[in-house]
């Protein structure tokens, strides 16, 4: 209740005035010509309405002391979330390695990992055209485009080390082909969108980008033999 709105009655009263804009308040009787008003009736309604303004100025009170605590309290009260060493360096870009240093570190780990060699690089091709200093505007990072949460999760210490990434990507494309049961396609969408929007739908998610992601990809793959 709003008891503010009272404030224009408690004046009229105090004036001997009717309050305007109230509905619903009968309206006291008028004595009759010649009746004098009791003396401990108007002394009764004096204190009623400094009782009445007594009880207001507690409430302005109690409404300005919640101010002043929500203005001394900060506005996150949370304590700031730690910082990850995983975050993009700043820097210009960079050119792509070499055909020949690309080579040199995807056929060891697609031999560890029992996998394509052309696909491990059709998918680094796709997603940092071999840059090792490629950051996306998601936070990926690297030649295998690794969000932060993968490359921890995979014990990356430096995302932007070519070893280190092109490993981690290794492994992660291997561990989604494996809960795949080896579909290629389902593999690299949940490489692009995430294996939770695959599972939802039991195949590759109707998003335009992970739709094209799959397609160039295989589109860069050797013919089968």
């Amino acid at each position: 209740m709003n008891s503010l709105r009272y404030i224009p009655l408690l004046a009229a009263v105090a004036a001997g005035l009717p309050a305007s804009g109230q509905t619903g308040l009968p309206a006291a009787p008028t004595p009759p010509a010649g009746t004098n008003t009791a003396p401990d009736a108007v002394s009764q309604q004096r204190q009623a309405i400094s009782a009445m303004e007594q009880s207001l100025e507690v409430q302005r009170q109690a409404i300005r002391k919640q101010v002043e605590q929500t203005k001394s309290q900060p506005f996150f009260l949370l304590p700031p979330p730690a910082r990850t060493p995983l975050v993009p360096r700043p820097g210009p870009d960079c050119d792509p390695l070499p055909a020949a240093d690309v080579d040199s570190l995807i056929e060891p780990v697609a031999k560890r990992e029992n996998l394509d060699a052309g696909l491990l690089r059709s998918v680094m091709q796709q997603e940092s055209a071999f840059r090792p200093c490629a950051v996306s505007s998601k936070g990926a990072i690297g030649l295998m485009q690794l969000m932060p949460a993968t490359a921890s999760q995979f014990g990356v210490e430096d995302p932007f080390n070519p070893k280190q990434n092109i490993e981690a990507g290794a492994r992660f494309l291997k561990q989604l082909l494996t809960s795949y049961n080896g579909d290629v396609p389902m593999a690299l969408a949940a490489y692009n969108a995430g294996p939770g929007k695959v599972n939802d739908i039991g195949g590759v998610p109707f998003i335009p980008e992970t739709i094209d992601y799959v397609r160039r990809i295989l589109l860069l793959l050797p013919p089968i033999q």
